[in-house]
């Protein structure tokens, strides 16, 4: 029951600031209320781990003070969205999780309590891992394609210049062909014939 307490307490903050519950794009004035509100669920939260002693209470302050951490970084992503503040929000958490294993450690003994902190350890680095790796492939798959985007915007040029000249071509050989015809002609009306073939295919 009391491990219960404690989660109920210190994840209050986690539970306002969740990321469903804020929007992206924060404007300065929701930034500055985020912090002022994450502040005060810290605080209300340390309060409450005053009903508990020894390393529950212990516990409960590492609970606190891991999910005012992942509240912030959240709040920062947010505010400030990218690859690298998404990355920031996964080490907060691995750190608060990791904080919060640590003392749950302490009630532990021996090797068993060496082996309960070295899982700890092992946990946090491996989701640090993946949250680098993650971050890593986002920017690298951006990047991607942005030079994508910029190779098919090369090649429609390239085709719009194609389709131009191709059509610049067809007009002047359609042209030779109406100046042709013009030759069966002679005096004015043959200069009349020149001109509206010229007229017809854009010619100068």
């Amino acid at each position: 029951m009391i491990k219960l307490n404690v989660t109920a307490v210190a994840t209050a903050i986690a539970l306002v600031f969740s990321a469903g519950a804020m929007a992206l794009a924060l404007s300065k004035d929701e930034y500055q209320s985020g912090k002022t509100s994450i502040a005060m669920e810290y605080k209300a939260a340390m309060e409450g781990c005053g009903a508990f002693s020894a390393n529950d209470r212990d516990v409960c302050k590492a609970q606190a003070k891991g999910q005012q951490n992942v509240a912030t970084a959240r709040l920062e992503a947010e505010f400030k969205p990218s690859h690298e503040a998404s990355y920031k929000v996964r080490v907060a958490k691995a750190d608060a999780d990791y904080s919060v294993a640590r003392e749950k450690c302490d009630d532990k003994g021996g090797n068993v309590k060496d082996v309960c902190l070295k899982e700890a350890k092992a946990a946090s680095v491996a989701t640090k891992a993946d949250a680098k790796a993650q971050m890593k492939t986002a920017i690298a798959n951006d990047k991607a394609n942005l030079a994508s985007a910029k190779a098919g915007e090369v090649a429609s040029k390239k085709g719009a210049d194609a389709r131009r000249d191709a059509a610049s071509d067809k007009r002047d050989a359609d042209y030779a062909v109406a100046k042709e015809k013009c030759d069966i002609f002679a005096g004015d009306a043959k200069s009349a014939c020149v001109k509206e073939a010229k007229a017809r295919f854009g010619q100068s």
